[in-house]
């Protein structure tokens, strides 16, 4: 028996998704039910390896706005 590892799980699940439904996935799981999260990491790791070091600055930057504005760093999925 194949063990499949969580990651490729989650890749072998959305890689044949049209570009509307990895939106839709990408916006169901924001917010949601904390079970979504590692799928959502998975994405950003994929993401992340395929961006050049000035778009992770981007993203870096805009992660780090987002935890040191006005105490409201604290996301709730309600």
């Amino acid at each position: 028996m194949t063990t499949l590892d969580l990651r490729q799980a989650i890749i072998n699940r959305v890689q044949e998704n049209s570009k509307e439904q990895l939106t839709d996935v990408i916006q169901d799981s924001v917010g949601n039910d904390e079970r979504t999260l590692p799928g959502l990491g998975v994405l950003f790791e994929m993401i992340w390896k395929q961006s050049n070091t000035s778009e992770q600055t981007q993203m870096v930057d805009t992660l780090y706005q987002h935890l040191h504005q006005d105490g409201t760093s604290n996301p709730s999925p309600s």
